[in-house]
């Protein structure tokens, strides 16, 4: 186990960057609603449109319903999020013990690649994760 505060391949997303919050909750839906309001107030923070808040609200609950089901017994939920100006990047992934293979034509897969800017789900290394970027409507305003 890596010290905590370490930066590995676990903790690093776009162009190797380390994530500037990590959540990790029970891999149990009933703590969607955490991920669903942390999401808000990071994007709040990045002064997203009101909408653009709702939608990522939305686009995350999608994504937890797609991978919390694939998650090994008594793991966690682990979230990364990944703030530049403009942008928030959202990583949620879950230990697996068995290769998944995304329901790419799933009403949840059509909803948030629908609502955020990118998404893509990918199994490596023992674990599922979806990760989605939503961009906001205001690109000039930042941290």
């Amino acid at each position: 186990m890596a010290p905590i505060g370490a930066i590995d391949a676990a903790t690093t997303g776009p162009a190797g960057k380390r994530a500037d919050v990590e959540l990790r909750l029970p891999a149990d839906s009933a703590f969607a609603s955490v991920l669903r309001t942390t999401t808000a107030g990071l994007a709040a923070r990045l002064d997203f449109p009101i909408d653009d808040i709702e939608d990522l609200r939305i686009a995350v609950g999608e994504a937890s319903a797609m991978v919390l089901p694939e998650a090994s017994t008594d793991s966690d939920l682990s979230c990364r999020f990944f703030m530049d100006a403009g942008q928030l990047t959202i990583r949620l992934g879950v230990v697996v013990d068995h290769e998944v293979a995304p329901d790419y034509d799933s009403f949840a897969w059509q909803v948030l690649t629908t609502l955020a800017t990118s998404a893509s789900a990918e199994t490596q290394d023992g674990e599922f994760a979806i990760s989605l970027t939503m961009e906001s409507g205001h690109p000039e305003i930042g941290l």
